[in-house]
């Protein structure tokens, strides 16, 4: 079986060896590079990487892609398709071999996206940017997707699979927005780009441009995930407290636990929101009500902070001020099996211990 790598790099010399190593399992790696002007040709062809310069103007991911994967043999029967702060846990062809059965087209895998400051996981989900080699090109200038071009589609799981995302936090998004712009642009009933672009103009700032986006995303046909729905009236909520809007702010918090209920995030925002507000035994409801959600989706709504410990550490707050300091004791310790060496969460703890002793 033929397995071969390819990728796109810029200036990535950081991470060559360190991905070039993690590659190694697989036949034959390629890599197209557009435009480096550090190092990183080098130390790719010199770790036995197939590299071809040339340059993508206009700039976009999909095409890009689409020239890399060019450059895969047709002789592949996988090509696998990752970027250079991008690592494959030992051990990943085997479980990839391991998985396949006759007919398979692509495969998921395992997929972290980034890792909080003490190491933990952060967003995990599911990807599949493993594929035949014909069959497939990618689409979108940005957040460009894999689409199937001809024949069904097979997928299968590639139990043991790990690929980790580990990414450099200074790398400029700068060329992320026009890029949406320009996709949404493109397919304006695409309502994944829509989501996006409206969650792009949150991160920046751009809270009326956000909401309006956002609300084009809800009122799209083909925006039917729940998931993503609520995401999206999650976000909306965010931009009316930026803009002081409080009614408005609740009203959309609740729209998204409503959407879906299922899920940590939309109870864990509405929390937050309770908790600014003072609203105690509102908040240690909206928290307790998610911790009975035990099961961590596989997709990448799936965010960090509702599974990690800053719910313990709010709710040993709000039960300290309603005066449960037994549940303030116990949720702070909680917390501080996550961070023990946070200063703050060890002196709550002793706070709560020192008023269940005067009891």
């Amino acid at each position: 079986m033929k397995i071969y790598v390819y990728a796109i790099a810029k200036n990535e010399e950081k991470f060559a060896r360190r991905w070039l190593a993690s590659m190694s399992e697989a036949d034959g790696i390629f890599v197209l590079d557009t435009g480096s002007e550090d190092d990183t040709v080098r130390i790719l062809r010199d770790g036995g990487a197939y590299v071809v310069t040339e340059r993508i103007e206009p700039w976009r991911f999909d095409t890009a892609r689409n020239h890399a994967l060019s450059l895969v043999p047709e002789d592949a029967d996988l090509c696998v398709s990752t970027d250079l702060d991008e690592v494959f846990r030992p051990g990943w062809r085997a479980a990839l071999e391991k998985c396949l059965f006759p007919g398979v087209t692509r495969v998921r895998y395992r997929y972290t996206w980034n890792f909080t400051p003490d190491g933990r996981e952060g967003y995990v989900f599911m990807r599949d940017n493993i594929h035949i080699r014909h069959g497939y090109a990618w689409k979108n200038p940005v957040h460009e997707v894999l689409v199937r071009t001809e024949g069904n589609e097979i997928f299968a799981k590639g139990d043991g699979m790990q690929l980790d995302h580990l990414s450099d936090p200074e790398k400029s998004r700068a060329q992320y927005l026009p890029l949406l712009e320009l996709a949404v642009r493109e397919d304006p009933l695409n309502d994944r780009n829509m989501h996006y672009l409206g969650r792009e103009y949150m991160f920046r700032g751009m809270w009326d441009k956000s909401i309006e986006t956002l609300l084009r995303h809800l009122a799209l046909p083909t925006a039917v995930w729940k998931d993503e729905r609520a995401s999206s009236m999650r976000y909306i909520a965010r931009c009316y407290a930026r803009l002081g809007n409080e009614p408005e702010c609740e009203k959309y918090h609740l729209l998204s636990i409503a959407e879906a209920p299922y899920l940590r995030e939309v109870w864990y925002d509405y929390a937050m929101f309770l908790y600014r507000k003072k609203d105690w035994h509102g908040t240690l409801f909206a928290f307790e009500r998610m911790m009975q959600i035990t099961e961590r989706p596989e997709t990448y709504i799936s965010e960090t902070e509702p599974w990690g410990p800053l719910p313990f550490d709010v709710m040993s707050v709000a039960y300290y001020m309603t005066g449960d300091y037994r549940a303030s004791a116990e949720n702070a310790e909680k917390a501080l099996s996550f961070s023990p060496d946070d200063e703050r969460i060890r002196k709550n703890l002793e706070f709560a211990r020192a008023m269940l002793g005067r009891e």
